[in-house]
């Protein structure tokens, strides 16, 4: 062949290359041909799951006619089952529109592929899901038939332990409650009455499907409501568990307006680093159970355990040691109690010139202190850690200010720092042997474990007072004491009371009931 006729038929064989690589990037792509295949698949499995349904819908109905001539559903069924074999035909339709477009395989049909296969989806999915829906809604009606002796037997029973359930061991314990905290009176008397209601309405639906149930043990469905007899066996196993479960709210409920609680942060510490470090609080919870409102006594007791909390619950109450983060008072319900941390014990505080149950003010040196009464020594000991320091009445109205402003009250020292919390020199000397202190909670406190924290103190180390000097070894807080006290500390002289108040008084003895 010549040279030129070589040209020739290079530049053909060129041309038929292009030729056929054009003809292939005109396809519709692989991915959505495959989705077309993957429709039509189930397209086909919609429409044997629709056939299946209805079968097994008449099967149902050919069962058990009687049953399904009084379920006002199953007369709907016709209309849902041509409901979605209507929307399959028209799925089919989308669907041929497809294998239109797939057999001309262009590539510019893609996005009318994609469009009439999202609408074919839709309506094949629709229809089996109302096909299924029918299905199940008579599953559900054989089901109940065949438990019906099994449910009418149940509310049987749970309508004779309504019936036969005892109120009037509870009526006392709410009247007493209502006449020593008159202000619980219309909550008490609606919670006793939900009760009360609850063993009438079960008397109603007792009575109120009397024929029915007597219908329904003999197989006789005529006229018979098979769904509203369903629905009172339910509610009244639903009632069956809540009466029980009232009274023991309402029994907890009076029982709670006659205790007194506070919850005391007395301790914190962190514990590991990083990811894994925890945040813990040492809560003393202090509960007065007292016998009635004008009770003059009180039985006080207490414990202590440690708590994980949040990083953000730790450093919020980081300035509380010593307070009560919680407090609920007598005649007031858990739910009610206050959750703005005070000063432990203002609280049980009366206004200035009036008394209570718990103590009462008195007047010394021209100023008003607040006693509390023998009895509650050992409340007392216990919210202020055996560290009373009597409360004058300047103290009382600022805590009355701030609390009424939702605020932590903190007092003021003469000396201008904080008199309450964290940051309280009477709080760190108290709590100086806490895990917050040992750990340098403290920090800039003489009662901060760190060297040379006592440098000032009579329980110093000679190595302490002077460093690089004397003998280092250590020694225990409050051991070891010198002969006589130096000049640095003196503990403050105990607050005494006239001696013309007998039996009140300021005592300091853990647990002495006057």
């Amino acid at each position: 062949m010549s040279r030129s006729g070589l040209k020739v038929l290079a530049i053909v064989l060129g041309l038929s290359i292009i030729a056929v690589l054009f003809a292939g990037l005109d396809n519709l792509p692989r991915s959505v041909r495959n989705q077309i295949d993957g429709e039509r698949a189930a397209l086909a499995s919609a429409q044997q799951q629709v056939r299946s349904a209805k079968d097994g819908v008449d099967r149902d109905i050919q069962s058990e006619a009687a049953l399904f001539a009084e379920v006002p559903a199953a007369s709907q069924y016709p209309a849902r089952f041509s409901r979605a074999n209507g929307l399959l035909a028209t799925a089919s339709v989308e669907m041929a529109q497809v294998s239109e477009l797939q057999r001309r395989n262009r590539r510019q049909d893609r996005p009318q592929v994609e469009s009439l296969l999202s609408q074919e989806r839709s309506l094949r999915q629709s229809a089996v899901a109302e096909a299924e829906g029918v299905h199940k809604d008579a599953d559900h009606w054989v089901q109940l038939k065949q438990r019906l002796p099994q449910t009418l037997a149940e509310m049987e029973r749970n309508h004779r332990a309504i019936h036969d359930y005892d109120l009037a061991a509870l009526a006392p314990a709410v009247q007493k409650a209502e006449s020593d905290w008159p202000d619980k009176k219309a909550d008490l008397d609606g919670r006793l009455q939900a009760e009360r209601d609850i063993i009438a309405e079960s008397d109603r639906l007792w009575e109120t499907t009397a024929d029915a149930r007597r219908q329904a043990e003999t197989g006789k469905y005529a006229g018979v409501d098979l769904a509203a007899l369903v629905v009172a066996a339910g509610q009244m196993e639903t009632n069956a568990a809540a009466l029980p479960r009232k009274t023991a709210d309402l029994q907890s409920l009076t029982a709670q307006l006659y205790t007194a609680w506070d919850k005391v942060l007395v301790d914190m510490e962190t514990r590991g680093r990083g990811s894994s470090k925890e945040y813990q609080q040492k809560i003393r919870t202090v509960k007065t159970q007292v016998a009635d409102a004008s009770s003059q006594g009180g039985a006080t007791t207490s414990d202590e355990r440690w708590v994980g909390v949040s990083p953000f619950t730790y450093d919020a109450m980081r300035n509380n040691l010593g307070m009560a983060v919680e407090h609920k008072s007598a005649g007031k319900y858990d739910d009610e109690a206050e959750k703005v941390a005070q000063p432990a014990g203002f609280a049980y505080m009366a206004p200035p010139g009036q008394s209570n149950r718990y103590g009462y003010w008195e007047r010394r040196n021209g100023s008003d202190f607040w006693v509390f009464y023998g009895q509650y020594a050992l409340l007392r000991d216990l919210l202020f850690n055996r560290n009373y320091r009597p409360l004058d009445s300047r103290d009382w109205s600022g805590y009355r200010s701030s609390q009424s402003r939702g605020q932590t009250y903190y007092g003021n020292e003469a000396s201008g720092g904080q008199k309450y919390g964290t940051q309280s020199s009477s709080t760190q000397q108290s709590y100086s042997g806490s895990s917050y202190a040992r750990s340098g909670g403290f920090k800039d406190s003489r009662y901060a474990a760190k060297p040379g924290g006592y440098r000032d103190s009579q329980y110093a180390t000679p190595m302490s007072r002077n460093p690089g000097q004397g003998d280092s070894s250590p020694r225990s807080f409050g051991r070891n004491r010198p002969s006589a006290p130096s000049s640095g500390y003196r503990p403050s002289k105990p607050f005494s009371p006239p001696r013309s108040s007998p039996g009140r008084s300021f005592g300091r003895s853990f647990g002495r009931r006057r």
